[in-house]
């Protein structure tokens, strides 16, 4: 499982004075951004590439300015064109270590589709991605 630390900005709260639910989608996104980059995939300049096809958020708690929070993300299962990602918006204590015993504050599933830039059409996923990213 790989975790984000998030840095919350002033303007990701509504005046509800909490974190917008739109701005979930951004840190979730972060996340995603920083797993493949960890597991070493590149999106950017290959042919082969993932897009979003389905997003699910379930919103669990509040998650205010003063809280400290990141973003964990790993994967869920593969299909043979498709992954699905699990990632949860968590507490953090000040060491930027998750509070165990804490409920996260939004869960959320993602299905990712492998994309081939030439053909335009959906990819398999090739298998140095996948055994690089069941490391991470």
């Amino acid at each position: 499982m790989h975790l984000l630390p998030l840095q919350l900005r002033f303007n990701d709260i509504d005046m509800m004075g909490h974190v917008n639910n739109a701005i979930y989608l951004e840190f979730f996104d972060l996340g995603k951004e920083h797993f493949f980059a960890s597991a070493e995939v590149d999106l950017y300049h290959q042919d082969f590439t993932m897009m979003i096809v389905h997003i699910d958020v379930d919103f669990c708690r509040q998650t205010h300015f003063s809280d400290r929070i990141g973003v964990t993300t790993e994967v869920a299962r593969f299909g043979n064109k498709s992954v699905e990602f699990l990632q949860r918006i968590v507490q953090l204590d000040a060491n930027g270590v998750m509070v165990a015993d804490a409920s996260p504050l939004a869960v959320c599933k993602t299905i990712l589709s492998g994309y081939c830039r030439s053909t335009q059409h959906s990819a398999v996923i090739p298998d140095d991605v996948r055994q690089r990213m069941l490391q991470v």
